[in-house]
Formats: structure tokens, C-alpha cells, sequence
């Protein structure tokens, strides 16, 4: 039973983009299947997938980040600078709603992904890295979330820091740090490993849900909202893969990490931003919609971007 469990964990994490995308597409057709997704619930469906990623991680990979402080500095600035001023310059350039700009600042401010470590292997990455990074953005995020949305946004959008600071604390630092206790407790017993083996599915099952449960509840609005909020969410993480490359390319980072580093500046944790929106700005529904809709993109084009990257690989072999 568990094998095939392992099994489905496994193409979960293969087709994430196509799985989430489905569920967006069955909740907006039939709302009542992902209804129940909203308020505490979201909330818990995102705490748990942090505490997934609490489960695999090693003290191997905390070790990584002792082992490359400089790349991990270089990418923890590239995180909180590039993304939160890309989406303030869209904001001012195509003067958005208040919603939308609140849901696009919102995302640019939260950490990476986790989808982005598998991405990252997915293109021959540096996925240790990646694990890297997005453990160090996440703890992070509880103070430079709040902080960057103060500073970005806080002179048109009424934004309550402090309870930013708690919801982000109580939905991904304490589950990652309960699910990297256990790993530390029981990570060597070999049934333990095999349980995170179904971790991964679990993960995406849960992005899934939380896509479905926005939909479900603001669908009718993804197309109301009007092209420009589509615009805005594609510049954004496109810009974000651009300029976390070339931020690797500056710094001289092999071609693995470079890749890594696109992928983690580009691929935020719009699942989060999209329980802090709901959570803490409800007068702007659109702030939920572009959260959302960021949700979707972002694991679409990182699954485009692995396959860019993967055909790079194979005409150069044949070159």
C-alpha cells in the first residue's frame, strides 16, 4: 500500500502544474468541491504542507547553509528585494485597484515556494540550494513579509503588521519547525523515510486544495478582474526568473544555481499570500483573486521554465 502511495506521491510532483490547474478548473465548474477550503481551514491545509517540508529536511541541509553563507546572503537578498520592488514598479506603472496591487505587493513579499525544489530538480538545478533557500526565506518571512508590506504599501493599504507577523508565524515557521523535530527524532528509522517519500504528493494535494478553495470562492472574479491583472502576475514572475538568473550570473554562480536562483526569486509562495490576503485584507476580494491566480501561473511557468532549461541541456549535448 505504501509503494503505491510512494507512486502517486511521485507523479503528483511530476505533474503539480497540470494537477493544480485541474483542481482550479473542477472548482470553478462545481464550487461546492473545494467550499469547505476557506478561513481556519486554508489556514491549516497551508500549515500542514509546511510541515511536509519541515519533515524532509535533514541537519545535512542545515548544514548547507553554514557551508555557502555568501549564496544563501546573495539569495535571501535577492528574494526580499527583487520581487517586492518588481511588484511595487507594476503597481505604480499600470496604476492598479487597490485590491489587485495589495494581492501583487503581497506575493512579491512572501518567501519562496516550495514547488520550487522541485522545479529546481527537475532542470538540474542545485537542489540542495534550493532547500537552502527557501528554508532560509521562510524563517525569514515572518519578519520581512510584514516589514516589506508596511513599507511598500502601507501608505494606501491599511496593513496590520503585527498580525501578519503571528498568522505567518503560526501557518509556516512552528509546522516547519514541528515536521524538522520529528525528522530529527525519527529521520533515521527507515519507515520514517519512507513516509516522506508520500510527503511530496501530500503537498501538492494541499496547493491544490488551497487553488480550489480561492476559486470556489472568488472564480467568478478571475475574469471580471480583466486582462491587466493576468499582465501584471505574468511580468512579475517572468521578471523574477529574468533578474534572479542575472543576479547569479553577476555573482559568478555556476550554471546549476543560477538555475536555482531563477527558479526561487521567481516562484513565490502565493499559497501563503493567498491565506494572508484572505485573512487580512477581506475588504479586497482581489487581493485573494491575484494571490490565486499567481497560485496557478507560478506553477505553471515553473514547470515551462524546467523544460526550457532541459531542452538548453539536450541541444548542447548534441552540439
Amino acid at each position: 500500500m505504501l509503494s503505491i502511495l510512494q507512486s502517486i506521491s511521485a507523479w503528483l510532483s511530476r505533474y503539480t502544474s497540470p494537477f493544480v490547474i485541474a483542481a482550479a478548473a473542477a472548482a470553478f465548474v462545481v464550487p461546492g468541491l473545494f467550499s469547505w477550503v476557506h478561513g481556519d481551514v486554508q489556514a491549516l491545509v497551508l500549515g500542514f504542507i509546511m510541515l511536509t517540508m519541515g519533515m524532509t529536511l535533514r541537519p545535512s541541509d542545515f548544514r548547507i547553509l553554514a557551508a555557502q553563507p555568501l549564496d544563501i546572503l546573495i539569495g535571501a537578498v535577492a528574494q526580499f528585494s527583487i520581487m517586492p520592488l518588481v511588484a511595487w514598479a507594476l503597481v505604480q506603472g499600470f496604476d492598479l485597484p487597490r485590491g489587485i496591487a495589495a494581492g501583487l505587493i503581497l506575493v512579491g513579499c512572501c518567501p519562496g515556494g516550495v514547488s520550487s525544489n522541485i522545479m529546481s530538480f527537475l532542470c538540474k538545478g542545485d537542489v540542495p540550494y534550493s532547500v537552502g533557500m527557501t528554508t532560509v526565506s521562510t524563517l525569514l518571512a515572518p519578519l520581512m513579509t510584514p516589514l516589506l508590506m508596511l513599507w511598500l504599501a502601507g501608505e494606501s493599504i491599511d496593513v496590520d503588521a503585527a498580525g501578519m507577523f503571528r498568522s505567518i508565524l503560526f501557518v509556516t515557521i512552528l509546522p516547519v519547525a514541528i515536521g524538522a523535530f520529528c525528522n530529527g527524532k525519527w529521520g533515521k528509522r527507515p519507515g520514517y523515510a519512507e513516509v516522506c517519500k508520500v510527503m511530496p504528493g501530500l503537498s501538492v494535494i494541499g496547493l491544490a486544495c488551497i487553488v480550489g478553495g480561492v476559486t470556489a470562492a472568488k472564480g467568478g472574479s478571475f475574469f471580471t478582474s480583466g486582462a491587466l491583472i493576468f499582465l501584471t502576475v505574468f511580468l512579475h514572475n517572468a521578471l523574477g526568473y529574468v533578474l534572479g538568473y542575472s543576479v547569479g550570473r553577476a555573482t559568478r554562480m555556476p550554471r546549476p544555481k543560477r538555475r536555482t536562483l531563477s527558479i526561487e526569486v521567481g516562484m513565490q509562495n502565493a499559497g501563503l499570500a493567498t491565506v494572508l490576503a484572505g485573512r487580512h485584507f477581506p475588504a479586497m476580494p482581489e487581493a485573494a483573486v491575484a494571490s490565486a491566480i499567481c497560485c496557478v501561473w507560478h506553477s505553471i511557468s515553473g514547470t515551462l521554465l524546467a523544460g526550457i532549461f532541459n531542452l538548453i541541456d539536450r541541444r548542447r549535448r548534441q552540439e
